[in-house]
């Protein structure tokens, strides 16, 4: 089964935002992007597209499946 990879830790540390700043901006509870950094969490397509924009960034670079 494949597995997500998530580059969203590092993103978020090289803007100097912290996990509930981040959360804040797309409206989820900041223990959410906790389980999205550390994989176990799945982001709904929206909640990727949103975090993705924030950083500039397309959703493939953030997200990725790893078999």
């Amino acid at each position: 089964m494949p597995t997500l990879k998530t580059n969203l830790k590092e993103y978020r540390e090289s803007r100097n935002m912290k996990q509930s700043e981040l959360a804040e901006l797309v409206g989820v509870r900041r223990e959410t992007i906790v389980h999205l950094e550390n994989g176990r969490y799945n982001p709904s397509l929206k909640l990727a597209m949103d975090i993705a924009k924030i950083f500039g960034v397309t959703v493939e670079t953030l997200f990725e499946f790893i078999d």
